[in-house]
């Protein structure tokens, strides 16, 4: 296989009338979406559209989905947009991409035509019913190399200019066959999906369900404000899989959504992009004694996720989660500031080598010569690794353990601190729901912001009794809410700028 269509080639004709993918309001089935992928494709092809970015500028929708596809099929790569995105930082996209063309429907369309990028704007309902050009289409195939983009999806950088990550079939590929095998997706899995589509965290939802002639339900954003009604949702619909972060799993279980309504067909429960608190992990164990638990390990320059833990045993107060180990076809290394590899017990950056190592950032080589680098445990030829920023060691058992990002590590006080480690303290208070540290640098101030029903002053008592004095918050700030990135994580930045702005 060197071809990500080829799923969908090989299952659409076994499961025709299956439902792939659905939402809110409309749903889409094998055979269709296999028909109006070809469309699509036919349609940019004839247009002139081939090996370059295609903007799919379209609401969360199962036809923004089928866009993806259509791309692929034309030889070009997708860019997905969603109409939730910041104006300004749609502008940036579209000045990284110079993108000649865009898919839109009628809720982004004038969105579209106000960026004034130049390129044609394509209407998805007018070209998703193409007559399809088999003859275009096979030799577009027969060109294509496994190396060749699907996607490019845009992360924040820390300018405050987006980077583009392109990644490949071959790497997607990996990682499809890779984390299936690691999950156990089949025919019968339904997936529940969280994530925004402008996310490559959606990937293990979108590939697995062609793979298998499985189905995906592209859950309503709004439900997750809600989470009996989100729980409701999940039962309603027999979904039996969910690929989470962790943030919108606490968001149910935090609030004692357990004690009105449990998931009732959740069976396979992934989390990941960030650290779950074990009071918290250990409410959800408690309500699905029966589900398998799997904790996912992955940045998008990585294809997603390269590591993973199947938990297999209990966990206590001030134990972590492991990430385990590397999927198949991967290695980490952890390597030290003078490049050498880290003993157990030691930390180190993570570092992936495999195929899962992405292209690149697309248009911005400096950025990818920083962090997409030469191995410098291998001087005898060329051989790119990617280094992540984030920390981490290995314990007794050889699991790795995620420790923090780099530059979530501070130095205060003469000392070097983890922020993620005086979370980790306030999370076991039983009041809290969640808490995110952040440190003024101009100032050498550490702040805690957190939710829960424990008065601040109370709450900065008990840590003093639990932290060393150089690691306690020189300000505690109670939220009725915490904000959250379109993904579902923590807004860290958001919380600093809050923070700045106020002094």
């Amino acid at each position: 296989m060197n071809n990500v269509l080829e799923y969908m080639e090989q299952t659409a004709p076994y499961v025709p009338d299956k439902v792939a993918f659905a939402g809110e309001d409309a749903e889409r089935t094998f055979s269709q979406i296999f028909s109006r992928s070809k469309s699509i494709g036919t349609a940019l092809h004839a247009r002139g559209y081939y090996r370059e970015p295609v903007v799919v500028y379209m609401h969360k929708h199962p036809d923004m989905v089928n866009a993806f596809f259509g791309v692929v099929y034309a030889g070009c790569f997708y860019v997905p947009i969603d109409e939730e995105m910041p104006t300004h930082r749609i502008g940036l996209i579209f000045n990284a991409l110079r993108p000649r063309v865009v898919i839109c429907d009628g809720n982004t369309c004038e969105k579209a035509r106000a960026l004034d990028f130049g390129g044609e704007i394509l209407m998805f309902n007018d070209i998703c019913d193409t007559p399809e050009d088999d003859a275009a289409l096979k030799a577009i195939r027969k060109a294509a190399l496994d190396i060749d983009p699907i996607y490019i999806v845009f992360t924040s950088g820390s300018t405050g200019v987006p980077k583009g990550v392109v990644a490949c079939h071959r790497s997607v590929i990996d990682y499809i066959e890779t984390l299936s095998e690691a999950l156990e997706f089949n025919s019968d899995t339904v997936f529940g999906n969280q994530t925004p589509l402008y996310f490559d965290a959606c990937l293990k939802e979108l590939y697995p369900t062609l793979k298998f002639g499985a189905t995906t339900y592209l859950i309503p954003k709004k439900l997750f404000m809600f989470p009996v009604k989100l729980v409701e949702y999940l039962n309603e619909k027999r979904i039996n899989t969910v690929c989470w972060v962790v943030s919108a799993l606490t968001m149910i279980s935090a609030f004692g959504t357990f004690k009105t309504v449990k998931p009732e067909y959740l069976r396979t429960v992934a989390f990941g992009s960030e650290v779950f608190p074990i009071k918290q992990f250990n409410l959800w164990r408690e309500a699905l004694p029966e589900a398998k638990f799997t904790n996912l390990y992955g940045p998008t320059e990585a294809t997603g996720m390269c590591c993973y833990y199947r938990v297999d045993r209990e966990f206590g107060p001030g134990d972590v989660i492991p990430i385990g180990g590397p999927f198949r076809n991967t290695e980490i290394l952890l390597l030290k500031d003078d490049n050498t590899l880290a003993a157990t017990g030691e930390t180190g950056e993570i570092c992936v080598r495999g195929t899962s190592v992405t292209l690149g950032y697309y248009n911005n080589p400096e950025k990818t010569a920083e962090a997409f680098v030469q191995n410098p445990l291998n001087t005898a030829y060329p051989e790119t690794i990617y280094r992540t920023g984030d920390l981490a060691r290995r314990n007794e058992r050889g699991e790795l353990e995620f420790i923090s990002r780099k530059d979530y590590q501070i130095k205060h006080m003469g000392h070097r601190i983890e922020l993620g480690e005086i979370e980790a303290v306030v999370d076991l208070e039983d009041e809290i729901r969640s808490s995110c540290c952040i440190f003024d640098d101009a100032a050498k101030k550490i702040v805690l912001y957190y939710v829960g029903d424990v008065e601040k002053d109370e709450l900065s008592k008990r840590l003093r009794a639990g932290l060393p004095r150089y690691m306690l918050p020189h300000a505690v700030i109670q939220l009725d809410q915490m904000p959250f990135t379109p993904n579902g994580k923590i807004d860290r930045k958001l919380l600093k700028e809050r923070w700045i702005n106020a002094d």
